[in-house]
């Protein structure tokens, strides 16, 4: 019997967040998906990039996430990028919202596929400024030449 091949970290990630938001505290929310969404999640075929979290009717949807189409599942392309409800408790939201009109942003890091149920973290942020973006790439640079010892 064949052995299922899943993605290798059990995860999808949003790496541009780190880079483009200060993030606070973060918090794990469920996904409502269909069959064929969770297996081509499960397989790691979906990317979080330029996706956003936006409360409508004091609910969150994900907006903007690509779920990709594998092999032996077949997506529609409207499918592909469809809203997606996310289920969190009462409270959760409410702070998510008070957050929100403060000027912050929710941001989606990474999709989490490894339990039974497939879920989504998220993190309230706020966006950094470009002097901010320029600071953390020459500090990077300036990093990496030090442990390979040319500086």
């Amino acid at each position: 019997m064949a052995k299922k091949k899943h993605a290798a970290s059990g995860k999808i990630q949003n790496r541009r967040a780190r880079f483009d938001y200060e993030l606070g505290d973060s918090l794990v929310v469920g996904m409502a998906l269909n069959g064929r969404e969770t297996k081509a999640l499960r397989m790691g075929h979906g990317h979080l990039k330029g996706a956003y979290v936006v409360v409508k009717d004091e609910e969150l949807w994900l907006l903007n996430a690509t779920v990709t189409s594998v092999p032996g599942v077949s997506l529609e392309e409207n499918e592909k990028t469809r809203s997606r409800k996310l289920l969190a408790k009462k409270r959760e939201i409410e702070d998510l919202v008070a957050a929100k009109h403060q000027g912050r942003s929710i941001v989606p890091l990474e999709i989490l596929t490894r339990g039974r149920y497939v879920k989504l973290r998220i993190s309230v942020g706020k966006g950094k400024k470009n002097y901010d973006k320029r600071q953390v790439i020459k500090k990077r640079d300036q990093d990496r030449d030090i442990r390979s010892g040319t500086l």
